[in-house]
């Protein structure tokens, strides 16, 4: 069944509209944050505190209200498919033929994009051609970051394939994206390439098409997305007849570069983490884990929840 695709230039302002409206009907529901810069080996990381004001309004609406969600890093859970039916107030276009874009309900990130499958596809399954073609698609129309989370111990909190878009910069000062401040640095073998700063397995790789020329560009990233898992030891099993990882992943996708890192745990102290933590921005609920940020540094909150490594190997 063919569905109506993007046109070129009008993603922006249809993310613009359909946020105006989503405020006004109350379909879109921001989370009110603080922020704190906390540099650390050199990269200056964005951490976003729930305000005093936010947890009252949850702590108001928690009766009338029991979904739970996930939003940069706040674990919770849904018992629910919120993407099968969508909310039609939070639609925002038809990207392709298995693709549409969407707000994110609770978000901490202004105009946080969700682009997800029309049909039902497990957010454990491999990446494929159709999904970078729709995430290279929305990267041709406005500055952003995409990221995944490869599976619940990567972040994810829905079942239901979606990959995301936050619009740069994530901070009103420095690098539009905190992670870049390093990236100087890169190693690399071949076209893969290691940050020497990070203590914790990854892979990084450069890419040379244009999100605009979208169907060479996603080709492009598919075959880097694959020699990533290859670099980080990640291999294809067969699961009730579809591909996944062997393991849970993050993957932080630019124009110019793609990341991806093995995950081994959700969180650490109680602070979950997803994608946007190996972008430079994490997420906490209160002062206290705001502290345990301070304490540990984020590079070591990082390091605990993915696959740790000896810097200098």
């Amino acid at each position: 069944m063919e569905h109506p695709h993007l046109q070129a230039g009008t993603l922006w302002p249809a993310i613009l509209h359909q946020t105006e409206h989503a405020l006004r009907c109350g379909a879109l529901r921001p989370i009110e944050t603080t922020q704190a810069l906390i540099e650390d080996h050199g990269v200056p990381f964005l951490v976003r505190q729930v305000s005093s004001l936010a947890r009252k309004e949850a702590a108001r609406q928690a009766p009338k209200d029991n979904k739970t969600v996930k939003t940069d890093g706040a674990a919770t859970r849904s018992p629910v498919n919120p993407f099968l039916p969508y909310d039609p107030d939070l639609f925002v276009a038809d990207l392709s033929d298995t693709h549409i874009a969407l707000l994110n309900k609770f978000n901490v990130i202004d105009h946080h994009l969700l682009i997800v499958t029309r049909c039902f596809r497990s957010q454990e399954t491999l990446l494929d051609l159709a999904d970078f073609a729709a995430w290279f698609t929305c990267l041709a129309e406005f500055d952003g970051v995409g990221f995944y989370n490869g599976g619940a111990q990567a972040g994810a909190s829905q079942l239901h394939k979606h990959l995301q878009i936050v619009p740069l910069p994530l901070a009103e000062s420095g690098p539009p994206l905190p992670i870049e401040s390093v990236l100087g640095s890169v190693r690399m073998e071949g076209r893969i390439g290691r940050v020497p700063g990070l203590p914790f397995r990854h892979a990084i790789a450069y890419l040379e098409r244009a999100p605009a020329e979208s169907s060479q560009a996603a080709q492009e990233a598919l075959d880097c997305y694959h020699a990533l898992l290859d670099a980080v030891g990640l291999r294809a099993i067969e699961v009730d007849g579809e591909l996944h990882p062997s393991a849970p992943y993050n993957l932080l996708v630019t124009p110019q570069w793609m990341l991806l890192v093995p995950r081994t745990l959700e969180r650490v102290e109680g602070i979950s983490v997803n994608a946007l933590g190996f972008a430079g921005s994490l997420f906490v609920r209160d002062t206290a884990q705001m502290q345990i940020v301070r304490r540990l540094g984020p590079i070591t909150v990082l390091e605990r929840v993915a696959v740790p490594i000896v810097i200098g190997q």
